[in-house]
């Protein structure tokens, strides 16, 4: 909580309001990173030989990463409506901003030791720092949220007819493009979280959000609950999903590759 600037006397600068985060979008995004730690760690053996799945084609997969970014990006909406609900300031969210930004060229530079042929060059934080400027330029755009993100989900089915009956378009596939994803081919690359659809998921997220904090502020969860236990556990995780995101790949890899190195040991 704080006070409004006109309630100070002082000549001394305000300090920046605070948000604080809902413990049920942390419980969300925790379970996101949940999955997608399992999901990688099948990923990881089969990268090794240890196991034998198309992550690529199989929808079992396929569907599992869908799944994964959806609940990833509509965490992100969720907390992009309650930031602004709280009036977090512009230098705030740039600072968090050059963090996700920051954290998205790590992987990129990782990607392309490990991966050099299909490195990441627009994966899911690439994609959340493109969707967080925009997010906060649409702030006021309110229940219209609603169409405009199905509308953003919708167009990538849109775009292989409309290639095939103007070629012209097939410009958008360029890698300058791709990013947009508005596509009929989809680039080499291990993770690609292009703009179309998945802003639309981060509208729905923001909608959604907005509509709670109007409607049902305690569905959102409360601001520095007094969780115990595994709850705390897994809000702590959702509070520093950064941070793990960028570590448990190097983590799990490492710990397979030592695992297989002493058992393959004379």
């Amino acid at each position: 909580m704080h006070l409004p600037s006109c309630c100070w006397a002082s000549s001394a600068p305000v300090p920046e309001p605070m948000t604080q985060r809902l413990d049920r979008i942390d419980l969300l995004r925790a379970a996101a990173m949940l999955w997608m730690t399992a999901y990688h760690f099948c990923f990881d053996l089969n990268f090794f030989g240890l196991l034998r799945e198309d992550f690529y084609r199989d929808p079992f997969w396929t569907w599992q990463r869908t799944a994964i970014v959806s609940l990833f990006l509509l965490t992100a909406g969720l907390s992009q409506a309650v930031a602004l609900h709280q009036g977090q300031p512009w230098a705030r969210f740039w600072r968090r901003w050059l963090q996700v930004a920051g954290a998205a060229l790590l992987v990129s530079a990782g990607s392309l030791l490990v991966f050099p042929k299909s490195f990441i060059y627009f994966g899911v934080l690439h994609g959340i720092a493109v969707m967080l400027i925009v997010a906060r330029v649409t702030a006021g755009w309110g229940a219209w949220r609603w169409p405009l993100g199905a509308l953003m989900i919708a167009l990538p089915f849109a775009a292989p007819p409309a290639m095939a009956a103007w070629p012209a378009l097939e410009v958008f596939n360029s890698p300058w493009l791709n990013w947009l994803g508005f596509m009929n081919r989809k680039p080499i690359t291990e993770d690609y979280v292009p703009l179309l659809p998945w802003m639309g998921v981060v509208w729905w997220g923001m909608a959604a959000g907005q509509w709670a904090l109007k409607q049902q502020p305690g569905w959102l969860g409360v601001a520095e609950g007094a969780a115990t236990g595994a709850r705390r556990a897994l809000v702590t995780l959702g509070r520093w999903s950064l941070s793990y995101y960028l570590v448990h790949q190097p983590v799990l890899m490492g710990l397979i590759w030592l695992t297989t190195t002493f058992l393959r040991a004379p």
